[in-house]
């Protein structure tokens, strides 16, 4: 047997966009085991993805409010699976280099929620969706959120395709066009929840170089339900009054260099950085 200590170290390792492939991948698998035992002791599953999926209609909505979140977790096929945790893992790689996990959590969830709203807000305003009411499930809102976040922030980084390199800023222009000029032939709605999660990126990623992080907020209001619901797993680190001056100084002085750093990758992308530099972000991140 693999202990279960083992298993949630290993979990435990893994960076925030990893261990967000890994449930992604559980969930999907998960319904297929649950609807093989029903069907061996001939239970009915009755309408169980009404209680994950993210339905256009307002009413379904204020009666299953937890559908905003959860519809991100499953998928509706291998195909949508894999791409959409490939595109995760290489610009959560990206992302991971440069920022906290914590903000990594408020873009890729505020992706989810406001692309789940602008696929239900479509069904309200566009004529064409009128009486069509087809659920939703998927992540790539959250996963467009961080793409186009990475893509805006640092547009003149280059990640290897196949054999040659493309520029981040093109790979989040040709996604975002494909989603737009895709509409009318299927998907619609999905496809518009995707546009929403690419604009939360977008306006993310245009605030936090001016030095404004839109999600604070959020980041509050996310961390206060996991103190309530696991206390004792959640650490608060204080500044006290009795820190020494030198420890003030440290901190402040690797602010600086964060905020200088970030500044050149505005400027000139995240290739013009120096080694040294690189290692910075990387330690800075990992804390």
């Amino acid at each position: 047997m693999i202990d279960r200590e083992i298993l949630i170290n290993k979990f435990k390792s893994f960076s925030i966009s990893e261990r967000l492939i890994i449930i992604n991948v559980l969930c999907f698998f998960i319904p297929f085991i649950i609807n093989t035992l029903f069907f061996l002791f001939n239970f009915s599953l009755g309408n169980l993805s009404s209680w994950i999926e993210l339905s256009p209609k307002i009413s379904v909505l204020l009666l299953k409010p937890w559908t905003l979140l959860t519809y991100s977790f499953f998928h509706s096929g291998f195909s949508h699976l894999f791409w959409n945790m490939l595109i995760l893992y290489y610009s959560g790689s990206i992302f991971l280099n440069l920022f906290r996990k914590d903000t990594f959590i408020n873009i890729y969830f505020l992706g989810v929620i406001f692309g789940g709203l602008s696929f239900v807000i479509s069904y309200l305003i566009f004529p064409v969706f009128q009486g069509s009411f087809p659920s939703m499930i998927g992540s790539s809102a959250g996963v467009m959120a961080i793409l186009i976040f990475t893509c805006t922030y640092t547009p003149e980084t280059e990640i290897r395709l196949l054999f040659f390199n493309l520029k981040m800023k093109y790979i989040g222009i040709l996604l975002v066009l494909i989603d737009l000029v895709m509409i009318p032939y299927g998907n619609s709605g999905g496809r518009i929840s995707h546009l929403g999660g690419a604009f939360l990126g977008y306006i993310y990623a245009i605030n936090l170089s001016r030095g404004n992080d839109i999600g604070l907020f959020f980041e509050k209001s996310w961390k206060k339900i996991l103190k309530f619901l696991y206390p004792s797993s959640i650490k608060k680190v204080y500044s006290s009054d009795n820190k020494s001056k030198s420890q003030k100084n440290k901190q402040r002085h690797n602010q600086d260099q964060i905020d200088a750093i970030l500044d050149k990758i505005s400027n000139s992308g995240y290739d013009s950085l120096t080694k040294s530099e690189k290692e910075i972000l990387f330690r800075e991140s990992n804390k």
